[in-house]
């Protein structure tokens, strides 16, 4: 049996990371807005929604006959809000490649996803939707609890791989996903993840993140560039000959980034590091009522 001591300061190095990842996801989703999210929607409930002109096609049990009487030859339906749970399943990619800040200043792309992915689901979760995290086959719950968990996988270390491409794993079908990643490894991986999803009617939003060097390429004279892995390793007298290559190849990763959520029905955005991180929550917090 371990010492208490020792017990105590390995659990207090499991639970150091989870205070301030949920702490600056809270943060960051009370700065977007509160309250319930994604149940403002025609469907089966209890509780009245609006009124809408009558259609044609529309039966006569549909009717509110009270509200069509105060009407000058109109007929009114009475609508009520949508108010079953969906499921939202996040990937947040933990490759190696999303490790990396240019400056100690920047977040780096590993810890904005990881804050946007956790205070996306302090929203959902406030809305009474289930969330979970198909890289850790975590299925979608809600409450308390679940944001617990999911503070907990988020915090866990990078994989030893520079690239990690997105996993299906536990996605329910005809739910919706968000990817959060750097997509710069092979885009294949991202190609087949998206038909799957397709298939299955799972449908939602890829987040690039990128670091604001990653998108200027500011190097010139010689320069070593090394993968945060250390796996890969490039050395060049001549940097600043490789920006417009470079610059040409990162616009082309984008086009067909945006054309895979095109043709599959799912949203592109792109987020870069020194952004503020409440724009991108405010666009996915909208993308996820486009999507479904």
């Amino acid at each position: 049996m371990r010492e208490p001591a020792r017990l105590r300061q390995d659990a207090e190095t499991l639970a150091g990371p989870l205070p301030p990842l949920l702490a600056a996801a809270e943060h960051l989703a009370s700065s977007v807005m509160s309250g319930e999210h994604g149940r403002r929607r025609v469907g089966q409930g209890d509780q009245f929604w609006q009124y809408r002109p009558s259609h044609a096609g529309d039966e006569a049990r549909m009717i509110d006959w009270r509200r069509s009487a105060r009407a000058d030859d109109s007929l009114f339906v009475r609508e009520k809000e949508w108010q079953a749970a969906q499921s939202v399943m996040l990937w947040v990619d933990s490759g190696q490649s999303m490790e990396f800040a240019s400056s100690k200043e920047l977040h780096s792309k590993a810890d904005a996803a990881r804050t946007l992915a956790l205070a996306l689901s302090v929203l959902l979760i406030r809305g009474g939707e289930r969330v979970g995290l198909s890289n850790a086959g975590l299925p979608p719950r809600s409450g308390q609890l679940q944001l617990m968990r999911l503070t907990d996988s988020l915090a866990q270390p990078a994989e030893a791989e520079e690239y990690a491409p997105p996993e299906l794993r536990g996605i329910p079908a005809r739910s919706r996903a968000v990817f959060f990643s750097d997509f710069l490894g092979d885009i294949a991986g991202v190609e087949k993840a998206l038909i799957q999803a397709a298939d299955r009617g799972i449908d939602g939003a890829l987040v690039q993140i990128l670091d604001p060097e990653e998108e200027a390429f500011p190097y010139d004279g010689r320069t070593i560039f090394e993968s945060v892995g250390g796996t890969m390793v490039h050395e060049t007298l001549k940097a600043g000959e490789l920006r417009d290559r470079y610059l040409e190849r990162l616009a082309e990763r984008k086009d067909a980034l945006q054309r895979l959520a095109r043709d599959t029905d799912w949203q592109y955005l792109c987020h870069h590091t020194n952004n503020p991180s409440a724009s991108a929550l405010l666009w996915l917090y909208g993308a996820l009522e486009r999507v479904h």
